[in-house]
Formats: C-alpha cells, structure tokens, sequence
C-alpha cells in the first residue's frame, strides 16, 4: 500500500491540477443537443472554456451566470433563473448542466432550490433536464468534477425502474475522465465485437472527436449520449464501470435501476485487457472474437519487443488518480520503476499504486521528486519541468493545448497498449546518452589505442 503525503505548501506552484467546474463541463459536453452553464464570474467560464478549444481544437458552447461585484456580495439567484430561462428560450437544448464554481460556492448558493425555484417560475420547460452540480474550484480536481457531474446525470436523468435486461443486447458504460475520445471509440468497437450495444455516458467520442458542419456554429453538443438513451439505462443487461471514481456514480445506478455492474480501475495493459475481455464474453455468452485475440497476441510480441527500453525505466507520474493507477500499474508491470507519483487530489484508489509514495501536490513537487527519472508523464503544464530536468514528456491527460491531437490518442485496450510500449520504447531510446568506453589503465599501451600517452 502506498503511502499518501500531505502537501506540505500554502500554495501551488507550478499547478497540476484543473478544477472541478472543468471537469464537469466535459461530462455535460458528451451529452447530445446538452450547453453547461457555469454559475460563476464571466472569468471563471472562459479560462476554462480556453482550455477545451485548445485541447479539442473544437468550438465549445459553454454559458456563464455571469455573477459580477454586485450579485457576488447581494446574491445571484436570478442569474441562475433568467439564464435558464434565456438558455431555454434561444437554444432550446435537451440538456443544461448547472456546474457551480468557487465563487457561487463561497457565496453559499443552494443550487438545488434554484433549479426548482426555475421549475416552479418557468413550468414551460419541464421537457428540458436541468442537471445542478456543487464542483467548488478550491476542492478535488478535473477527475473528481467529471465523476461529481455524472452521478448528478443519473440522479436527474435515469429514473427509479426495475426493468433490468427488457433490452438484451444493451449494456451501460460509466466512463471517467481519463478516457479520451480515441479511448470512447475504441471501447465501443470492443463492446460491439461481442454482439453487445453500449450506451456510453458520457460520450465525449461522439460529440469531441471532431466535427465538420455545413451550418454555423451551434450552441449545443453535436453528437454525444442522448436522452431518451440515458433514461432507458434502466434497461441494460449490465453496466460497465471505468474508473474508481465513478464508484458513488455507479452505486446510485445501481440503486436506482437494479441493473448489475462490473467496476474496473483502469483499461490499460494485458491484465486489464483480459479481465475486460472475459467480463464482455460472460455478458454475451459469446466467445472471444479471433480479431480480439489478434490484437492480443500482437501487443505479447511488443511487449517482448519493447522490454529492454521498459525494463528498470525510471518513471515520473503527474495526473489525476484514475489515470495514475493505470499508467503505474501498466508500466510497473513491464518492469519499469516509477520514481515519482504527484496527483493534484487525494482519492481512494491512490493506497494502491504500485509505488511508494504518491504525493498530492503540484509540478514543483514532481520536479524535485522526479529529478533522477527518464521519463515524464504528464499534460501540458510539465513541459517546462520536464525541460528544466533535461527529460523527454510524453503528454497524456488534459489539457494538451501545445500537442496536436492528443485527444484522438487511444491508450486503452490491446492495441491502445500495444502503441504506448512502442511510444514509451522510442522516447527512451531518443533520449539515450552514450557511455564512454571504459579503456583498464593495466591494459598495455600498445593496446590502448591511440593518443594515449606514455609514462
């Protein structure tokens, strides 16, 4: 078990973390014809909303309640009403995530009575799911804002049914925040392999991959899980769940549905593969398909092919804890060694990383934990750790703002695996430093070679 240290500073420098209200929006940005709307200062809304187009070089609808000096100190409730109101009236969306920021946080706003305040005022959009979340800036990171935003879907959204396999090929798949949408698409290719139909949520593979459209610019998701999916949720034969955050998520499914679950930590390297692949072949009664099984034997040959590059690779570790038990567990299990680990959060499922220490800090802790590594693990903000250690960065996570399609990256699954080795195997290799030969000073000197001098 790895111990968890404190952060031991009054402050970060050179932050890891993303915040909460961030985190949320992306899980209410996988939902289809869905707008966030961030109860917060204008501030708060475009930092963020910065980051998403630089990540996904997509355009992002995102709305604020726009809270100013005025409305922070006398309260800003009817921001949060009328912006519904407006929302509803020019955009006609099917869904409106209500995420809360430090600001509206630290004022004490009660976001539930808003929402039903906005009902009662406005019963002309009772068609329209408003779906409030408390993410306060100061607390948690993107990971845990993500998880907060889905368990607040299925509260809302899914109804109390006990109708657990009325469709017999369909499966749920609570995805967290780690999974890109190259990560979505393969995960639903790998579902669909075995005859099953997945209902994925959030689905930031359909509505974030990419989009060309003939029209102007909407102000709502295209693509991304739609409603009437997520309201017969009820209806699945299982539901898959990845990542330890999405624990209290899947519980509240689970309570409210009935339908069975099966929890995985992560999906990254042969052991999580398998277990994934077994658990899809004992859900369809089908047996493994021979494409499935090729891909497995493919990533055995690049795990034999790459083992001297990762073996006894030294490894430092910058993410959100979901994404750094399976980065950790899927290099240590190729020998690597992982010499630091920093998470912006604390989490459960941090006591079992592979390592240990894990330091819940910032990049300036990384930077002096990770000082003998060979290799970081990070997003864009260690870019400039990683240089000032004189060490390559493999960018993974969010945000990704000075790497080109990161978010199509695929981590996950067999072939996800494989690619990452070959990565991984490169990095070092392209960043070997040579040994001088060593030359015995009892050797001859005539076999010295030349340029030696005699004594």
């Amino acid at each position: 078990m790895a111990e968890i240290l404190k952060r031991a500073k009054p402050l970060a420098v050179s932050p890891l973390k993303v915040s909460q209200p961030v985190g949320a929006s992306l899980a209410f940005l996988g939902l289809r014809h869905a707008i966030p709307m961030m109860h917060g200062s204008q501030g708060c809304t475009a930092f963020g909303k910065v980051f998403f187009v630089r990540h996904f070089r997509e355009p992002i609808p995102l709305q604020t309640t726009a809270m100013d000096q005025t409305s922070t100190v006398m309260g800003a409730d009817e921001n949060v009403v009328e912006g519904l109101k407006t929302i509803c009236e020019k955009n006609a969306p099917e869904i409106i995530g209500l995420p809360t920021t430090g600001l509206s946080e630290t004022q004490g706003t009660d976001i539930r009575r808003l929402v039903k305040q906005f009902r009662d005022k406005y019963p002309q959009f009772d068609h329209i799911a408003v779906v409030p979340v408390n993410t306060p800036d100061y607390a948690g990171s993107l990971e845990s804002g993500f998880a907060a935003a889905v368990e607040a879907i299925v509260e809302y959204m899914v109804p109390e049914t006990n109708h657990v396999g009325r469709r017999r090929r369909q499966v749920n798949v609570l995805a967290n925040s780690s999974l890109t949408p190259g990560d979505i698409e393969a995960l639903k290719d790998w579902i669909e392999a075995f005859g099953l139909r997945p209902v994925v949520l959030p689905d930031i593979g359909d509505s974030l991959d990419g989009h060309l459209m003939d029209g102007q610019f909407s102000a709502l998701t295209v693509g991304g899980t739609p409603k009437a999916e997520i309201e017969a949720m009820g209806e699945s034969i299982a539901t898959l769940v990845i990542g330890r955050s999405l624990d209290r998520a899947a519980d509240a499914l689970k309570r409210r549905t009935a339908v069975p679950d099966f929890r995985f930590d992560h999906l990254m390297g042969l052991d999580a593969c398998d277990s994934f692949t077994q658990t899809l072949a004992q859900i369809s009664g089908q047996p493994v398909p021979e494409k499935i099984e090729r891909h497995r034997a493919q990533l055995q040959d690049a795990m034999v092919d790459t083992h001297f590059q990762t073996g006894f690779a030294r490894i430092a570790l910058a993410l959100d804890p979901d994404h750094l038990i399976g980065f950790a567990r899927f290099l240590t299990g190729m020998g690597a060694e992982i010499v630091a680990a920093v998470s912006p959060a604390r989490a459960e499922v941090l006591a079992d990383m592979p390592c240990n220490t894990v330091q819940i800090g910032d990049l300036e802790d990384l930077e002096h934990a990770g000082a003998d590594a060979q290799l970081i693990i990070s997003n864009s903000h260690a870019a400039g750790t990683a240089e000032r250690l004189g060490v390559p960065l493999l960018r993974a996570g969010f945000p990704q703002y000075d790497w080109v399609g990161g978010y199509a990256r695929q981590w996950i699954g067999y072939r996800g695996a494989r690619q990452a080795l070959f990565d991984f195997a490169n990095v070092i290799l392209g960043h070997h430093h040579e040994i001088p030969a060593y030359r015995s000073i009892f050797r001859p000197v005539e076999e010295a070679g030349p340029g030696v001098v005699k004594h």
